[in-house]
């Protein structure tokens, strides 16, 4: 899951968003450095990485890949997971994208400590909407054109969009299936 996903799953609570996120920005161990809904956040953050990671339906998701670029199918299944999410928010949510990720962005700006890299891509993600954009498939070549960037092997995500694009319908299919798992299990981790 990318970050929508987690800010969706953990929990609506400032110091929940803020752990949803940090959950990708903050390595090792938890010593109280936050407070402890924050760490909390953090830590069901791994847990939905692990679940995630291990759950049969995204096994299959990921060998819809072609081999070529199976060593990061994770990565843009996670992107294109976040996009069926944005795109189907009223399935799976009760109040509106804009008005969530408006809040996101407001709990974000608020804090004046954002740990390491989180601070330096904050006021992009706001200003440029990152959550909500990931409705529009299109985006997705963007966000995924971004993550090379930071890869020894950028070129293996190359064509990532054509492959999406083939692989649209059934991985929606995966999607549908299996959100509604990770929201039991998120919810009972709260």
């Amino acid at each position: 899951m990318n970050y929508l996903a987690h800010l969706h799953l953990g929990g609506q609570l400032p110091s929940q968003l803020l752990g949803s996120l940090y959950g990708d920005f903050v390595k090792g161990r938890l010593q109280g450095q936050f407070d402890p809904q924050t760490e909390a956040a953090i830590q069901l953050h791994r847990h939905i990485d692990v679940f995630t990671d291990r759950h049969p339906l995204v096994d299959i998701s990921l060998s819809r890949f072609s081999l070529t670029r199976r060593r990061y199918a994770g990565i843009v299944l996670d992107v294109f997971f976040d996009h069926c999410l944005a795109r189907d928010w009223q399935l799976y949510a009760d109040r509106p994208l804009d008005s969530f990720t408006a809040e996101v962005y407001r709990v974000l700006a608020a804090e004046p400590q954002l740990p390491g890299r989180l601070a330096d891509i904050a006021p992009h993600m706001a200003a440029h909407d990152w959550l909500g954009s990931y409705r529009d498939f299109a985006v997705l070549e963007q966000v995924l054109r971004g993550i090379s960037r930071r890869l020894s092997r950028p070129e293996e995500l190359a064509a990532a969009m054509q492959e999406l694009e083939r692989l649209y319908e059934p991985l929606s299919e995966d999607f549908r299936l299996f959100y509604p798992e990770l929201q039991v299990f998120a919810a009972r981790h709260i």
